[in-house]
């Protein structure tokens, strides 16, 4: 059997893969076996899976392959964070991050290959958008980043964000199993609540995902209240405006009761006045949230720079004063271009 007519074992589920021994004579508790090794031991080939039988493992080997990830290259930033250029089986490559801190330590990961939207500011958006991810890919993310975590500051990952490339409500069930998967028992066990899906706001799947009753949070990239101005800077706003994102989020909570948390970036002469100010502090009243000020982080010698010290200040002071809990945010990795909107595979 050629090799690209493999079937990748791990888009098996458990009763798949048990169906499939018995269908070869075997007991059905090796696909159990098979599973472990696949998903809480993280197996890269079937060699490694020692409790089965070489014939086994040699039958595996003929039926299935093990699409699994390859970090090609990996950067330290003098500030500790670390990416990671992650190539895929058909060799197209991807970029995540981790980010330490004295507390904790978060795996930034990417959920497509390039992006579905147009963002004027990031990098990951001038790359077009070659493909979803896979969930066993991203899964796959997760894990090297929790050896990396457990190698270089001797401690488990704490923390997941789906920031890295690509917009993961456009991947939406693969982002979905992926998860399921790390957060179950018999694969990562990590608790949902760790883990943060941030959006560019995509109003439909924003209900899906309330209807659906995830247990993740929520985050999204908004950057403007005025639609003229988010408009501007993405422009897909022009199809998912600013009012029909207000609305999904309103529902999103009436249904989940989680906070929603808002990612922000102020730049010079874009979103930078008292006007735009007011406008995200009418926008937070609906819902309980919080608003995460971002530094920026230049991918040429373009339009966007970061706004003064008295801009944010300025955002700070009106948030406060309106009881809105707000964090400035001071990039990590700048210098390996591993920061929010920087990733675009220039390894």
């Amino acid at each position: 059997m050629e090799e690209t007519k493999k079937k990748d074992v791990r888009a098996l589920t458990r009763e798949q893969l048990c169906n499939f021994f018995v269908s070869q004579g075997d007991k059905p508790f090796r696909g159990d076996q098979v599973y472990e090794w696949l998903w809480q031991k993280s197996a890269h080939s079937f060699e490694v899976m020692t409790n089965l039988s070489k014939a086994t493992r040699e039958m595996l080997e003929t039926n299935f392959v093990i699409n699994h990830i390859k970090v090609d290259q990996m950067q330290r930033s003098q500030d500790g964070t670390i990416k990671n250029a992650v190539r895929l089986h058909d060799d197209l490559v991807v970029e995540s991050v981790l980010i330490p801190t004295k507390t904790r330590t978060t795996a930034c990961v990417s959920s497509q290959v390039g992006c579905s939207l147009d963002c004027r500011f990031c990098a990951t958006a001038r790359l077009k958008r070659m493909r979803n991810l896979n969930p066993d890919e991203i899964y796959d993310q997760v894990v090297a980043i929790d050896n990396e975590s457990r190698l270089y500051f001797e401690r488990p990952l704490s923390n997941i964000v789906f920031m890295g490339m690509g917009e993961p409500l456009m991947n939406y069930n693969n982002v979905l199993k992926a998860i399921e998967r790390i957060t179950s028992s018999d694969g990562l066990g990590m608790s949902p609540k760790r883990i943060t899906v941030s959006t560019s706001g995509v109003p439909k799947m924003i209900r899906k995902m309330a209807d659906d009753g995830v247990k993740f949070k929520l985050a999204v990239s908004l950057h403007s209240a005025i639609d003229e101005v988010r408009t501007s800077i993405m422009p897909f706003n022009a199809t998912f405006t600013l009012s029909d994102l207000r609305e999904a989020l309103q529902y999103w909570y009436q249904k989940t009761k989680s906070r929603i948390t808002y990612e922000y970036v102020v730049w010079d002469g874009i979103n930078d006045t008292p006007k735009d100010a007011d406008a995200l502090v009418e926008f937070c009243r609906f819902a309980p949230s919080k608003v995460n000020l971002i530094e920026y982080n230049p991918i040429d010698e373009g339009t966007f720079k970061q706004a003064s010290n008295k801009a944010i200040e300025m955002y700070v002071e009106k948030l406060e004063r309106n009881g809105i809990v707000v964090t400035v945010r001071r990039s990590r990795g700048k210098d390996i271009d591993a920061a929010c909107g920087q990733l675009a595979n220039k390894s």
